[in-house]
């Protein structure tokens, strides 16, 4: 599942952020809320977690726009304010839920889950592409009958670029997404696990490829015997 977060508390953000990641989520987090339009507009999410009060746009007029043109993303507003005035609002403006801060991160991931399921959520166990499958619930990477265990980085990273197998991904993503926004981790980091999911793609004789695109990411590729 992939959510966006839109607030403008970054210790906040950051917090949610953590909660997406620990539950295997992936998550995009913006600060504004022109942002978080031009993501909503712009991306494929699942749910998107937007707080009322925002620099740039207001949730309400975020939420509302988003209807406007169409995205039908499922949207669980953030506020502080516990006013039933504004929740009214909200609802009234297109959000599909909604919660006040503070709250427990339990109570947020089930509203989150039941919102996607709202949209009509396929739990998928398998990601395909080309002659390669990644099953979710064990790690596993399977390539005509033949399997590699993948470690916790290896199959996060390759999730992302299978989930998102029309599109360069930075380094920068995968950092934030598999390593978090707080860690260490470096490009020479990055470079490392795409290595290393080479070579199980090439033991398993596979016809995918990782393409590196020079300052811009990386992305899968199919083979052709041209």
């Amino acid at each position: 599942m992939k959510i966006l977060i839109v607030e403008d508390e970054v210790r906040l953000a950051d917090a949610l952020r953590e909660i997406m990641l620990d539950s295997r989520y992936l998550c995009d987090v913006v600060y504004t809320g022109t942002d978080g339009l031009d993501y909503a507009v712009n991306g494929n999410y699942d749910v998107a977690v937007l707080d009322v009060m925002l620099p740039g746009m207001d949730g309400f007029s975020v939420v509302q726009e988003m209807r406007r043109r169409g995205i039908q993303t499922p949207v669980l507003m953030l506020t502080a304010r516990d006013d039933i005035t504004d929740k009214i609002t909200g609802l009234d403006r297109g959000a599909d839920d909604y919660m006040t801060k503070p709250f427990e991160p339990g109570e947020l991931l089930a509203r989150i889950r039941a919102l996607s399921r709202r949209k009509g959520e396929i739990v998928i166990e398998d990601l395909q592409f080309g002659d390669l499958r990644l099953v979710l619930t064990a790690n596993d990477l399977w390539c005509r009958g033949r399997s590699v265990h993948l470690s916790f980085k290896e199959f996060e990273i390759l999730k992302i670029l299978m989930i998102n197998s029309n599109i360069l991904i930075s380094k920068d993503s995968l950092i934030e997404n598999v390593w978090g926004s707080d860690s260490d981790a470096e490009d020479n980091n990055v470079e490392a696990y795409i290595s290393f999911l080479r070579k199980k793609f090439y033991y398993l004789n596979s016809n995918v490829g990782i393409v590196a695109v020079r300052k811009v990411g990386y992305r899968l590729e199919e083979k052709t015997d041209d």
